[in-house]
């Protein structure tokens, strides 16, 4: 399995983001990914995946894991530990969809 650090390298630059707003079916702000120190990767994954499915769906969900790759495992031994990763095993299991809408850098 690929490791983060490559799966991140791979994935389109983020540094005109400030932040990712995660939106329900409502339109209600759910959660906010700010570009910032510990969360840049979460940015990257998330702006691939809204990117490449149009919103972080059960299906982009499950693809978000494989790119997080070891620290999913380490997720799912220590909830709570990576709420971004918490986040996605939630929405694969109860079948949810986020949409997302981006913040720009100014």
């Amino acid at each position: 399995m690929a490791q983060f650090a490559e799966n991140l390298k791979k994935l389109p630059g983020v540094s005109h983001i400030a932040a990712i707003n995660l939106l329900d079916t409502a339109g209600e702000v759910q959660a906010v990914i700010e570009n910032k120190a510990g969360s840049q990767g979460s940015v990257a994954v998330y702006n691939h995946l809204a990117q490449t499915y149009g919103a972080i769906t059960p299906e982009a969900a499950r693809k978000g894991l494989e790119m997080f790759a070891e620290h999913t495992e380490d997720a799912r031994a220590n909830p709570g530990k990576h709420v971004n990763i918490d986040r996605l095993l939630m929405l694969v299991e109860e079948r949810k969809t986020l949409r997302t809408k981006h913040v720009f850098a100014v």
